[in-house]
């Protein structure tokens, strides 16, 4: 049941929209190390060194796909370090985040775009935002009749879990490459480090492990990625208000611990520097709040979103507007 979306008094409203920023700013010191993400962090990466150490010990149905959650975690959080957890220092939190577990996105690559993401103002903009999934009308247009078939499938949750990562991580890899040949933004210098640190995630998986890189990849790697897509899948989406663009999932109590519950996404979007692990009693107290500013754009579970999409479409591939409208001045 979706729960009554009807406004509040507005200076209410932005009062409390205020509070909750400000619980993840100004409104109260945090911690000079938050101890719940070290741990973590800690067992994140010790996990993955004891799962895939037992490759060749452990059938491979068991470790290909604990290890795929285990990159999944990871990946969130990486999310977690690059809004400034777990401590004050960034280039500490930048070490935590540096290590390359599924090769093909470097952390000072992911941090940037993911920065850039969080301009809500230019939420699924085709060009602005770096992780929407539309498209302006004239890009749409050039597209060949295979590309144009493999976006629409992928605007089911079906279609983005299977190919999905084949294709996001085949078309960010093309873009990269044109982009450290012209040098755009340093890049040169972010993919050398980033090669580097891959030099020790390899050796482990293949000279420790006896793993064969193609099997770590294919097995572990594309999956991983591809249980990411579920949460992507429907957290935006392309209407005239900045504030109804973020949706929320709730009762998500599998898939949520995993996401480091990034499924309250629009709770995150207006106070991205609350902790993961304060995210569940914050929006208790300001869920009413949230689901009036977005517009009731909310998924009961992630079984809500599958029974919905899993064979449907979310939306149309083409951005309605082509382009985000620029914001008017106050």
């Amino acid at each position: 049941m979706v729960p009554d979306t009807r406004s509040r008094p507005p200076a209410a409203a932005t009062a409390e929209r205020n509070a909750l920023q400000e619980t993840s700013t100004r409104g109260h010191e945090p911690p000079a190390v938050e101890l719940p993400t070290v741990l973590l962090i800690a067992a994140t990466y010790g996990g993955w060194l004891a799962v895939t150490y037992a490759y060749g010990r452990w059938p491979l149905w068991i470790v290909a796909p604990v290890t795929a959650v285990l990159l999944a975690l990871h990946s969130s959080v990486q999310h977690e370090i690059l809004h400034g957890h777990p401590t004050r220092w960034r280039p500490l939190n930048r070490v935590f985040g540096m290590v390359p577990l599924s090769f093909w996105l470097p952390y000072e690559r992911y941090r940037r775009t993911h920065l850039d993401h969080h301009v809500n103002e230019r939420l699924t903009d085709p060009y602005d935002d770096p992780e929407t999934y539309y498209w302006t009308h004239a890009d749409w247009a050039r597209l060949d009749p295979l590309s144009r078939g493999l976006v629409r499938l992928q605007l089911t949750l079906a279609g983005r879990f299977i190919i999905g990562s084949f294709w996001r991580i085949g078309r960010f890899l093309r873009a990269e490459l044109r982009a450290v040949i012209r040098n755009d933004d340093g890049l040169r210098v972010v993919w050398f480090e980033h090669l580097l640190w891959c030099v020790p995630v390899i050796a482990w998986v293949t000279l420790v492990c006896g793993m064969p890189l193609w099997v770590y990849v294919v097995a572990m790697v594309i999956p991983g990625n591809g249980i990411l897509m579920i949460r992507s899948f429907a957290e935006h989406r392309a209407l005239p208000e900045a504030l109804k663009r973020t949706a929320i999932v709730e009762r998500s109590w599998i898939l949520g611990p995993l996401f480091l519950f990034n499924n309250l996404h629009a709770m995150h979007h207006e106070a991205p520097l609350i902790p993961w692990y304060d995210y569940n009693a914050r929006y208790r107290i300001h869920r009413d709040r949230l689901i009036a500013d977005n517009g009731g754009l909310v998924y009961a579970s992630y079984f809500e979103v599958a029974r919905r999409y899993l064979l449907n479409p979310h939306d149309s591939p083409q951005h309605p507007t082509d382009r985000v409208p620029a914001a008017r001045a106050i």
